[in-house]
């Protein structure tokens, strides 16, 4: 009896299972390399009609836990060459902070589309959504890859309500049409007004303040070079092909070359010899150079550290802040080090640097970050506040050479640059790298397949966005509506409670 029990179970759940794995799957197509940036904006409404059509709250949050497990696994695929099959579990993990937004779904979707429960679940549904990925962006938890609203980075135009909110308000609203659509879809009479006005309203959001909202102030163009040397496994052979390359650009006037992350292989305060080289080179071309330095330092420790090196030496430095779990150092390594036997996981732990720093390549301030670094929103906010003119980040995924990692690291400036209304650049060692300019208008990509140095021209515009006046409310105000509908709920399930006892008394 006990068999037939637990054989019915399965089948009763496994279906819904696994529609909502393969339908949770379909939004990470949005993101490079396939980059169908329309797809996020429909793309989730499949999911939402699987978690809607649980025969429980319960039954659908396991829908929804699935589906994002299955959107995690898809979008980040090429972790497995470096965590193996945690990615298994990395997936399992992070797919279950939206199992309260399943559940919202199933609350507000499953019942008759009321007009007022058809506006509840436009401004709860996309807050929950937007509660879970603020929770998964812990930098331990493995940080904002793959943000929905982030598959906007090449649409300058639906990108635009980054500016107001971060690309925490791009996914919102992105979330919201979604639950628009799929509340017509099942809505009859007013509801169905309500629902499409809201996915017009949503969508528009972006277009109305690109047009009508103030463009950042015009400045002079400076000229940067961007430097891609491939994939080189020698250290030296790695900084020569960056020397090599960068002396091609002495007749073309460039303001700054920048090099990949971990360009060069050695200390530049106990090698002075490789530090003349680079003074050499940097007087050639007449312009500052942005390298990057992996090696271990005098005082202990190995450090991600961005060097700006003139023609008079070392200038200023910047140590990356935010290190990349399993990539740079290996969380609660005692118990998890095992690891690194069976994947490409660092070996050895990288150290932290101490905060930001904006360097000056004569009279450019430039706010410098370091590959991982790159997703992460306040980071970009924080050198905008200090006086950065520049965003420039510097990569290395020669790990995950010709996987979608390069193109999704390199589209995330884009979103960046909007956030802060400053220009930003991103070198790929090995690629892919890009140029965008302070509206998130791309300026220049190089393929991974690229090889060589392209000089880019970017407009020094900026302007002070709200984003970057108020910071990260919108998460904060999606925690606010999440609180208050749990709240909301349980306070109407002790009234009901309280009225049948009154009824039984009576």
């Amino acid at each position: 009896m006990l068999i037939v029990m637990g054989v019915n179970w399965v089948r009763q759940r496994v279906p819904g299972w696994v529609a909502g794995l393969i339908s949770g799957t379909l939004p990470a197509l949005a993101f490079p390399a396939p980059a169908w940036w329309w797809l996020a904006w429909v793309g989730v409404v499949p999911l939402l009609l699987v978690v809607r059509a649980a025969p429980t709250p319960w039954a659908g949050a396991v829908r929804g836990w699935w589906g994002l497990g299955g959107f995690i696994a898809t979008s980040q695929y090429w972790l497995i060459s470096s965590v193996g099959p945690l990615l298994v579990l990395l997936a399992v993990g992070l797919g279950a902070l939206w199992l309260p937004w399943g559940c919202v779904v199933h609350r507000l979707l499953s019942g008759p589309m009321t007009f007022g429960r058809t506006a509840a679940a436009l401004v709860v549904v996309p807050s929950v959504w937007v509660a879970a990925e603020a929770v998964r962006s812990w930098p331990s938890l493995g940080g904002p890859w793959a943000l929905l609203g982030g598959s906007q980075w090449n649409q300058p135009v639906t990108l635009a309500s980054a500016s107001l909110g971060g690309v925490w308000l791009t996914s919102l609203l992105v979330v919201a049409v979604n639950t628009a659509v799929a509340s017509a879809l099942v809505a009859r009479g007013p509801a169905r007004f309500v629902a499409l006005g809201g996915a017009v309203a949503c969508a528009g959001l972006g277009p109305v303040w690109y047009l009508l909202g103030p463009a950042p102030t015009a400045g002079p163009p400076i000229r940067v070079a961007l430097v891609q040397t491939g994939v080189i496994d020698d250290a030296a052979a790695r900084e020569a092909a960056g020397e090599v390359i960068t002396a091609t650009v002495a007749g073309q006037r460039p303001d700054l070359v920048v090099w990949g992350e971990s360009s060069v292989g050695q200390d530049l305060t106990t090698h002075p010899e490789v530090l003349a080289r680079l003074v050499e080179l940097s007087r050639r071309v007449g312009a500052d150079l942005l390298v990057n330095v992996d090696a271990p330092a005098p005082g202990g420790g190995i450090y991600k550290a961005a060097v700006l090196v003139g023609e008079h030496g070392a200038q200023g430095s910047y140590r990356k802040t935010r290190l990349v779990p399993f990539g740079e150092y290996v969380p609660l390594r005692p118990i998890l080090g095992g690891i690194t036997r069976h994947s490409k996981a660092a070996a050895v732990d990288r150290r932290r640097g101490p905060g930001p720093v904006v360097l000056h390549a004569g009279h450019l301030a430039i706010g410098p970050l370091i590959s991982y670094e790159t997703t992460f929103s306040d980071l970009a906010r924080r050198d905008a506040l200090l006086g950065a003119e520049l965003l420039v980040y510097q990569s290395s995924t020669s790990t995950f050479q010709g996987s979608w990692a390069q193109p999704q690291l390199a589209g995330q400036p884009a979103v960046r640059a909007v956030e802060v209304g400053r220009p930003a650049v991103h070198v790929g060692l090995s690629g892919d790298s890009s140029a965008f300019d302070p509206r998130g208008r791309r300026l220049a990509w190089c393929p991974s397949d690229f090889r060589g140095v392209v000089v880019v021209s970017v407009p020094l515009g900026s302007t002070a966005t709200l984003y970057q006046r108020l910071g990260d409310w919108v998460p904060l105000t999606s925690v606010v509506v999440l609180a208050g509908f749990f709240s909301y709920g349980l306070l109407g399930r002790r009234r009901m409670r309280a009225s049948v006892t009154d009824c039984v008394d009576e």
